[in-house]
């Protein structure tokens, strides 16, 4: 396991750049986001998620959230009408999570399965460019149904395991994840705030 300092307002390249490596090459990378750490892996690479599932010791059954680049980046991975377009240019980025019907080239493995899937653009440049070749998975880089905790060193105690790199920018000030709204329902719907 490697572990990377950056600063998160301005972050290194270099930094950046050897984590898109690990994710192109099948690895799991905790990173920062604008609300807190998640657990990273190219969505098109099974065995890489499925190692995401095993870290957080996660049901495969329940789906993970992928997180693209940008909200043009959308429309790769969920079917998005005018009208959560809307929506979805109004929040993000931000700390939000968008519940949209998922494309064919999603993975069932991301899915659990289901016909959708939650979507993420965060307001963090770090997260953000790591998603800029290939989507990659976001979830709370904490174990199923434990606290999500703030800072690098705290998380790999509580995960008990070795991911492939960490990008560390510090302690996190957000105690929570991001607020998920489904966009499939004939009115949003807050799944959680």
């Amino acid at each position: 396991m490697k572990i990377l300092k950056t600063n998160n307002s301005a972050p290194d390249e270099n930094v950046i750049n050897e984590a898109i490596d690990v994710l192109a090459n099948g690895g799991v990378i905790i990173y920062p986001t604008d609300t807190v750490y998640g657990l990273g892996a190219n969505i098109f690479n099974n065995k890489a998620v499925r190692n995401v599932f095993k870290i957080k010791q996660r049901n495969l059954l329940k789906p993970l959230s992928i997180l693209v680049s940008n909200t043009d980046a959308i429309e790769l991975v969920a079917r998005i009408s005018i009208y959560q377009k809307d929506t979805i240019d109004k929040y993000l980025p931000g700390p939000y999570t968008f519940i949209l019907n998922k494309t064919p080239i999603v993975p069932r493995v991301v899915t659990g399965g289901l016909t959708h899937v939650g979507v993420r653009v965060p307001e963090n440049k770090i997260a953000c460019k790591l998603a800029s070749i290939f989507p990659i998975t976001t979830t709370s880089a904490n174990l199923s149904n434990e606290k999500v905790l703030s800072s690098p060193e705290d998380i790999l105690k509580q995960l008990g395991c070795d991911v492939d790199l960490v990008i560390d920018v510090g302690p996190l000030e957000a105690k929570s994840a991001s607020t998920i709204i489904d966009l499939t329902t004939p009115q949003p719907t807050f799944i959680r705030r």
